[in-house]
């Protein structure tokens, strides 16, 4: 008779529990109200000016948290600031945020959706103003990763965007300045054709034009 030693056992079970443990993906889209895709110039000039409100989209492809299935739904983070949302890991920056929870969502997932949300923004979320249950349709990467999306959430959040071209380079030094603002992965840089936010939770409400401020990735953990 073989005797299996008891640390291989437990690594064993260990690896097992860890693949058989759901995990969450999905895909992001980031708009910021300053460029992302631009130049040292542009960026200096934006400086504590502008760029001090942020939308985070999540949208669950497959995955649990908090041991919570979210398959298919999506959740928004609006954030406020007073400063310019830059590079976080040399100006950490943090404000108030309304979470919109996807409607189609059961009470218990819309609060494993804010957790994940509030999870995943880190530090960038000092302070939640509230919680709202919002239809959210949420279409991101539609032409082929080429910077096409499009986020609806009832009357309070509207982004579209396209893709960057030719005719957005306007110093000829630009490059992606800014790394977004949450751990994700395959981003890039997308034009803002339109980011709209309406709601008084935020005290703050916005309609922007013509940046080249979101972006567009994947997310797990």
């Amino acid at each position: 008779m073989k005797y299996v030693p008891l640390a291989l056992t437990i690594i064993a079970g260990l690896m097992v529990a860890a693949a058989a443990a759901p995990g969450i993906s999905g895909q992001y889209l980031e708009f910021r109200s300053c460029d992302v895709y631009t130049g040292p110039c542009f960026a200096n000039g934006e400086m504590d000016l502008s760029g001090k409100e942020a939308i985070l989209v999540w949208s669950v492809d497959r995955g649990a948290w908090n041991g919570v299935t979210l398959d298919g739904l999506n959740v928004i983070a609006v954030v406020r600031t007073e400063a310019t949302l830059g590079d976080l890991r040399y100006q950490p920056c943090s404000g108030k945020a309304l979470l919109l929870v996807d409607e189609r969502a059961s009470a218990e997932q819309q609060d494993a959706l804010a957790a994940m949300a509030r999870e995943f923004a880190g530090g960038l979320i000092a302070e939640v103003a509230a919680v709202k249950p919002s239809p959210i349709e949420a279409k991101l990467g539609t032409c082929d990763g080429a910077g096409c999306a499009s986020v609806i959430a009832g009357d309070i959040v509207t982004i579209t965007t396209r893709c960057l071209g030719n005719g957005d380079h306007l110093c000829g030094n630009e490059s992606t300045y800014y790394p977004p603002l949450t751990a994700v992965e395959d981003a890039y840089p997308a034009y803002t054709t339109l980011a709209s936010f309406h709601d008084p939770a935020l005290e703050r409400e916005w309609d922007a034009v013509g940046q080249r401020g979101t972006f567009l990735a994947r997310f797990s953990r």
